[in-house]
């Protein structure tokens, strides 16, 4: 993707890391008339969105935030980053910014609403993900979060249940899934799975467990499995 536009020069340090720590690349501005030559140095297809933080000088950053929407082609989504007492001075004009954030704020609240706009926009990318139900998994930063909650997964852990929930409904027996998961040059036996198993259940806590499904005397399935005897039955009758 295309850099965001930010201001002013420099960004202030949190948000600069959070930004980079949501894999945005960034380039700073510290007055209206520098916006047209680092586009020129930045961007071929033009800024995808906008930054821009008013904690240090909001009449600045609206400033800012006018002439990016008076330009020949206006920059937009835009997200204006303030300060809480800066809400009483705050006059909402959705013609001069598309949302705001309010600090303090969490990196990840900061970067969710930067995705979220360039997403409505069609600029931002959807991350690549498993989705079952209430699970989550996003195979670009090795996170896992069931019902809105995080979990705290090593990176075996992780593996397995990316590796159960790529594959609904099919059973995996304990030495396919060390092969599949360890790889084959592991040499651990078969409880190392009950044990990963059993810390996953307890992190997914007694609501969600039953996600992963023991299937006895073969091994483990993820979510139900899509045969019943009803549907067999139709299968041989020709149905």
């Amino acid at each position: 993707m295309e850099p965001l536009l930010c201001y002013p020069d420099p960004l202030p340090a949190p948000l600069q890391a959070a930004l980079r720590q949501g894999g945005y690349d960034s380039r700073c501005v510290d007055r209206p008339e520098s916006v047209e030559a680092a586009e020129q140095a930045a961007t071929k297809e033009g800024w995808p969105g906008a930054v821009i933080s008013a904690t240090g000088d909001l009449a600045g950053a609206m400033a800012m935030c006018r002439h990016l929407r008076r330009r020949e082609v206006p920059v937009a989504p835009l997200l204006l980053v303030l300060s809480a007492p800066q809400l009483a001075e705050l006059q909402p004009r959705d013609d001069l910014f598309d949302d705001f954030c309010v600090l303090p704020a969490a990196p990840e609240e900061l970067v969710a609403r930067v995705e979220h706009l360039l997403w409505r926009s069609g600029r931002g990318l959807a991350p690549d993900v498993i989705e079952h139900g209430p699970l989550v998994l996003n195979l670009e930063t090795y996170q896992a979060a069931v019902a809105g909650r995080v979990l705290d997964l090593t990176y075996m852990e992780y593996e397995l249940l990316r590796f159960l929930a790529a594959n609904p409904g099919k059973v995996f027996t304990r030495e396919t899934l060390l092969n599949r998961v360890w790889g084959y040059e592991y040499y651990g036996g078969a409880r190392t799975v009950d044990v990963h198993i059993r810390r996953l259940r307890a992190k997914l806590g007694e609501e969600h467990a039953h996600l992963i499904q023991t299937v006895r005397s073969v091994g483990y399935r993820f979510g139900q499995g899509s045969w019943s005897p009803s549907t067999a039955a139709r299968e041989d009758d020709g149905g």
